[in-house]
């Protein structure tokens, strides 16, 4: 459904200010005000923050989902011999979040507070929303990537997958962090594409590493 001039202003205020503050420091007012809307035109095309919040969820899961299954398609239709590699669902999947990246200055930093914000223990309706309403979208992706994956458990590789989605969220959410730090450190000034490169190795050798049984030995 197209949105209003007002609901767009909305969004746009409400996307700056979460990336600025976080979702859940991010006052009503302060998301009015900035849109220069009235108080109650945020309950009226939303119905409140949290619909304001999974609107701003679409937004991005939306295109991530269309541009995963564009490359997955993309890539059965080529007929390479063999499975899809761990390494180049990686590739897919870091190419979907920089094309997200390049739509707006703070759309990267907004997504992964929003799924920050997802898995926090007061946030189980909007966490049972997104799963219900992008869970089926993100099973092949899931299913193909424990292909690929070292033989573990279903329990294990529940584990390896939030590592993996820890791993991205931690690392995108305080890039600007990381950013200032290399360069005092190094002298470099990094990017977000080099960065997600970067990653895919370290992510691949987590989902094929040996299921480890053994628990640590207290000394």
């Amino acid at each position: 459904m197209r949105q209003s001039a007002t609901a767009k202003k909305i969004m746009i205020a409400a996307e700056a200010l979460f990336a600025e503050q976080g979702f859940a420091e991010t006052t009503m007012r302060e998301i009015t005000s900035a849109a220069k809307v009235n108080l109650a035109a945020v309950n009226y095309h939303f119905g409140s923050k949290k619909g304001l919040i999974s609107a701003v969820a679409e937004k991005y899961l939306n295109p991530l989902v269309t541009t995963l299954h564009e490359a997955i398609s993309e890539r059965k239709l080529a007929q390479v011999p063999g499975t899809i590699s761990a390494e180049e669902l990686l590739e897919m999947l870091m190419r979907s979040l920089l094309k997200i990246g390049k739509s707006k200055q703070f759309a990267l930093p907004v997504f992964m507070r929003l799924l920050e914000l997802i898995y926090m223990k007061n946030q189980e309706e909007l966490r049972n929303a997104m799963v219900a309403r992008y869970g089926n979208s993100f099973s092949e992706y899931v299913e193909l990537l424990r292909i690929d994956s070292a033989v573990m458990s279903d329990e294990e590789f529940f584990w390896r997958l939030h590592f993996l989605l820890g791993s991205i969220v931690f690392t995108l959410s305080n890039f600007q962090t990381l950013v200032a730090i290399e360069m005092r450190e190094f002298e470099r000034v990094a990017e977000v594409e080099r960065t997600l490169h970067r990653m895919i190795p370290v992510l691949v050798a987590g989902l094929q590493a040996r299921a480890e049984h053994t628990p640590f030995t207290r000394l």
